[in-house]
C-alpha cells in the first residue's frame, strides 16, 4: 500500500473560498479514483489543512493528482500557500495510518513543496503539532 500525506497552509483568508470549492471537488474526485482505499482530511489552525490518503500504488495516486480537479488546484496552491509539504511511504498494512504517524513521518521524511511566498518556517518544516481532533474520514465512493 502507498501512503500520501500533504500539509498546506493558506496564506490569506481571501484564498479560502476558492480553496474550499476545489477541496470539495478534489474530495469528490478522490472518492471515485482507481486504487484509492481510504483517507482523512484534517483542518488545523491558521488556515492549515492536511490530507492523508491510502492507495493501492504510487501509480494510482499519480493518476489522481494529474487529472481533474486536483490538476486544476496544483498550480494555484503555489500562489495561495505560504507553507506546503509532502511525504510518501510504502507499507504492508491496509489500514490508514494514524495522524500521529503522519505528523512524525512528515517531520522526519517529508519535504517542502514549492510555494511563491514561503514563510521563514517553510523550508525548515518548523510547524506546530497538528490539532488531531478535527479529522474527517474520506471513504471510496461505493459506486466507483
Amino acid at each position: 500500500m502507498f501512503v500520501s500525506v500533504t500539509r498546506l497552509r493558506i496564506r490569506s483568508w481571501r484564498f479560502l473560498p476558492a480553496f474550499a470549492l476545489l477541496t470539495l471537488q478534489t474530495n469528490r474526485q478522490v472518492r471515485a479514483a482507481a486504487g484509492f482505499r481510504a483517507g482523512s482530511l484534517l483542518p488545523d489552525r491558521h488556515f492549515t489543512f492536511w490530507t492523508l490518503t491510502l492507495w493501492d500504488s504510487a501509480e494510482d495516486m499519480r493518476a489522481y493528482i494529474t487529472a481533474g480537479a486536483h490538476r486544476v488546484a496544483m498550480p494555484k496552491l503555489k500562489h495561495w500557500c505560504d507553507e506546503a509539504s509532502i511525504v510518501h511511504w510504502d507499507q504492508p498494512d491496509t489500514t490508514l495510518p494514524a495522524w500521529s504517524e503522519a505528523d512524525a513521518r512528515m517531520r522526519a521524511e517529508g519535504r517542502p513543496s514549492k510555494v511563491l511566498h514561503p514563510t521563514a518556517a517553510h523550508l525548515a518544516m518548523a510547524y506546530a503539532s497538528p490539532r488531531l481532533s478535527r479529522a474527517a474520514s474520506i471513504q471510496p465512493d461505493a459506486r466507483a
